[in-house]
């Protein structure tokens, strides 16, 4: 007996290594309706840096969870898990399946294995540990992690202040560093995602994505990426503390216009593209270490010349049908 198509499917990677192009391509031959799995398209407002998908391609197939919420809010592993969830159950309904797309591995992670119960947010401790971020910087942050959660911080690089800040937080409320509340399950039964139906983008030659990500650089900044960072700042609510600016790229901008005001010199730009493609690389590199964690997922070259026919197999594989 041929065994039932999957609810869902995933194409996971890290930036810049096609899964875009590869999930419209998808679109295109099978019934599928897309759920982002990407910490930054959930906020309006935010386009060109987060390379969202355009105005003709969001038309071309449902998409979910892109322009969610507004940059003062935030959202969570555990709040992509649920909404994730409803969506595949909603998308099954309608006599689609459901294609998860995206790079951000926290929120992979959460939907195969599950969230252990972790102590809730606390605003005054969170503002205690962002006054101390401002007064010594992050990696300071880092080293106090370090000093009690070592597993943690052998993780996080110094400079990731949103995951920093949340290990700190959780040590402070609870006196356990987060890592005792992550039960290191590789799956949970109740998740609509099985990793075999993980499907994973990661080059061969890491100097093929450095170039790819040197170029989407390229293509934000020709596109307006710098006038979207005015308009943000114009808004006179949002800064570097909140999640939505913490994002690649709209960070490092950020700061520069923070030091040298807001038109920046040719010079200054070109210094904004040397920060922004270093930080573009250093996440991708933390993006294929935790895929490296999921040892059942089916990894395709993204550099090789047949990427495209490969992906397009292996989903056909998964539906029982022809690519």
């Amino acid at each position: 007996m041929k065994p039932a198509a999957p609810r869902c499917i995933a194409i996971a990677g890290p930036t810049a290594s096609g899964k875009s192009a590869a999930s419209l391509a998808i679109a295109e031959r099978w019934p599928v309706e897309i759920v982002s799995v990407d910490s930054a398209l959930v906020f309006r407002g935010m386009d060109i840096g987060t390379a969202k998908p355009s105005a003709a391609e969001l038309a071309q197939v449902p998409h979910h969870l892109i322009d969610i919420l507004d940059p003062l809010e935030s959202y969570s592993a555990a709040g992509f898990v649920r909404d994730a969830t409803a969506l595949v159950n909603q998308i099954t309904a309608r006599g689609c399946t459901a294609l998860l797309v995206g790079g951000t591995m926290l929120y992979f992670k959460a939907l195969l294995a599950g969230l252990d119960e972790m102590p809730p947010a606390d605003a005054g401790v969170r503002d205690a540990i962002d006054a101390r971020a401002r007064e010594l910087g992050w990696p300071a942050l880092h080293a106090e992690l370090a000093r009690v959660d070592p597993a943690t911080a052998a993780r996080l690089p110094p400079n990731d202040a949103q995951r920093v800040q949340r290990a700190l937080e959780v040590f402070e409320v609870s006196g356990r560093p987060i890592s005792s509340f992550q039960s290191g399950r590789q799956h949970n039964p109740q998740s609509p995602l099985a990793p075999e139906h993980l499907i994973s983008l990661e080059p061969a030659e890491r100097t093929w994505l450095h170039g790819r990500i040197a170029q989407r650089f390229d293509h934000m900044l020709a596109d307006g990426f710098l006038d979207e960072v005015r308009r943000l700042r114009a808004r006179g609510d949002l800064s570097t503390d909140l999640p939505s600016m913490r994002c690649v790229g709209y960070r490092q901008a950020w700061e520069l216009m923070d030091l040298h005001g807001e038109a920046l010199s040719a010079a200054q730009q070109a210094e904004l593209r040397e920060l922004g493609i270093f930080a573009t690389r250093q996440l991708a590199k933390r993006q294929l270490t935790w895929l490296r964690s999921m040892p059942q997922r089916q990894v395709i070259a993204c550099d090789a010349p047949d990427a495209l026919p490969q992906v397009l197999a292996a989903v056909a594989q998964r539906l029982g049908a022809t690519a």
